[in-house]
């Protein structure tokens, strides 16, 4: 070997090249960091809209859950327009610098209501705002942003390690808006004001998070590209009615799909729980963000620990103690709902159980595109990675939509210095007993996700078929 050449790749315990370096890593944390504050802080805004704006509960209900849907339906469509364009693999990061600004200036303009005109010009603008924050820019990021863990590795060693990355980075921007968001606007006085002030520091996060990964996911992409590192070939592209269909045929998408739907249903209503729960029942909001730094300590060692848990436990096993593991933690809640310490406590040993397996969303994407090219001779990659955009966002319209229905049920009067009795139950429904029932249920979903054992086999079986078609 010439001096000052690099070694060749070495390759994981499949047989599949390790071509990762620490920036592609890094690119996936910052690029997920900045996509996160986005998404966290449209999970504020239910509580925005019903205590600073003064838009009425069921109105911001239909609003959000409006926005998720159309945005989910943007997702697939958008992935579709992805897979029939030209560029390579390096066609996924372009969109990135595209929408870099425009995802900044969003991230202000939700917050600024005009409250003055009365309910329809505000609940008009609430909804407008929703649908271009997520059904347009944080599709057109995001969509393609999922798709590069498929493209740029085929080593299931390194995508787990990008999706911890990616995990880490969308976990500290939701404890980073849990944390800051209540206290920070009070500070600032608590109106509608504190909050645009509070969004125009977080847009110049987003912006500064999203170049940094362009910059740095491009470079490593084209550096990949000279060295024809694994590189992809361009598919020839599938018609939207049939690609929808080989999607729906796959079971393991179709798994992926509710898993990301169910589980964000749950995150929906456990990121936007917090506040109610805090103001209503031990009546100060500002201890959210006193437990969401206590939350800091199961945080890093969650991470800490997550290659390690997966490792033992594998994929699938990962994920039923995640499910389960949180289920246990809302249930004990269940039994002292107004003891502070058990929220702190069970709030802390349910995010610990959860992050292994936040870890390997983009992986269980992965199995299912691997899948595709097994069963239809296509990866359908893009298209594909709507399973994560698609699920997740009709999981969280559900979840606005679920707990708008809980707090008009429990006649919400947000003008009250003190919650009612029925205020209370309705509280205690979304934030205590319907996760226990939501995670239970995509445990039992899950039990069908038996790709884990059989992927090498499968690779085996695509590189004859290759091989097949080369020599033919």
């Amino acid at each position: 070997m010439a001096f000052g050449k690099k070694a060749r790749p070495t390759v994981d315990k499949d047989g599949a090249a390790l071509v990762m370096r620490g920036r592609d890593y890094l690119a996936d944390f910052s690029g997920q960091l900045g996509l996160g504050i986005m998404a966290n802080l449209v999970g504020q805004l239910q509580y925005f809209y019903t205590d600073k704006v003064g838009i009425a509960v069921g109105s911001v209900g239909i609003v959000m859950a409006i926005a998720k849907i159309v945005d989910a339906l943007t997702d697939i469509w958008f992935g579709n327009i992805i897979d029939h364009s030209k560029g390579g693999n390096m066609k996924y990061y372009k969109w990135m610098l595209r929408m870099a600004v425009p995802a900044a200036a969003i991230t202000v303009l939700i917050f600024t209501v005009p409250i003055g005109a009365g309910q329809l010009p505000a609940v008009l603008y609430a909804l407008v705002t929703n649908l271009l924050i997520t059904a347009v820019i944080y599709t057109m990021i995001a969509t393609p942003f999922s798709a590069t863990m498929i493209v740029r590795t085929q080593s299931q060693q390194e995508r787990g390690k990008m999706g911890i990355y990616r995990a880490v980075g969308n976990y500290v921007s939701g404890m980073v808006i849990a944390i800051a968001t209540i206290p920070v606007t009070n500070m600032l006085g608590g109106t509608q004001l504190a909050w645009i002030k509070y969004g125009a520091v977080m847009a110049l996060v987003v912006l500064l998070t999203l170049l940094i990964c362009y910059r740095n996911g491009s470079k490593a992409m084209r550096k990949a590209a000279e060295e024809t590192v694994q590189a992809m070939p361009e598919e020839e592209p599938v018609e939207f009615a049939t690609a929808v269909k080989c999607l729906f045929g796959n079971k393991y998408w179709v798994i992926v799909l509710l898993f990301n739907l169910i589980t964000s249903v749950s995150t929906a209503i456990t990121s936007a729980s917090g506040a109610y729960y805090c103001k209503w029942i031990f009546g100060n909001d500002n201890l959210v963000g006193i437990i969401g730094a206590l939350g800091l300590l199961s945080t890093v060692l969650g991470f800490a620990l997550s290659n390690l848990i997966i490792g033992k436990l594998g994929i699938q096993r990962t994920i039923y103690m995640g499910l389960l593991g949180y289920a246990a933690s809302c249930a004990l809640r269940c039994f002292v709902p107004t003891n502070l310490p058990v929220y702190a406590v069970s709030g802390l040993i349910g995010s610990f159980l959860q992050i292994p397996l936040m870890c390997l969303y983009g992986v269980l994407l992965a199995m299912a595109v691997d899948y595709n090219e097994y069963k239809y001779d296509k990866k359908l990659v893009a298209v594909s990675s709507g399973a994560i955009g698609f699920g997740s966002k009709v999981g969280n319209g559900l979840g606005a939509l679920i707990l708008s229905g809980f707090l008009m049920l429990g006649a919400y009067d947000a003008t009250l210095t003190e919650a009612t009795t029925s205020m209370r139950v309705a509280i205690y429904g979304f934030s205590n007993y319907l996760p226990i029932v939501l995670n239970v249920g995509m445990f039992l979903i899950f039990r069908g996700f038996d790709l884990e054992e059989k992927l090498p086999a499968m690779r085996a079986e695509v590189e004859k078929r290759h091989a097949k078609n080369e020599e033919n």
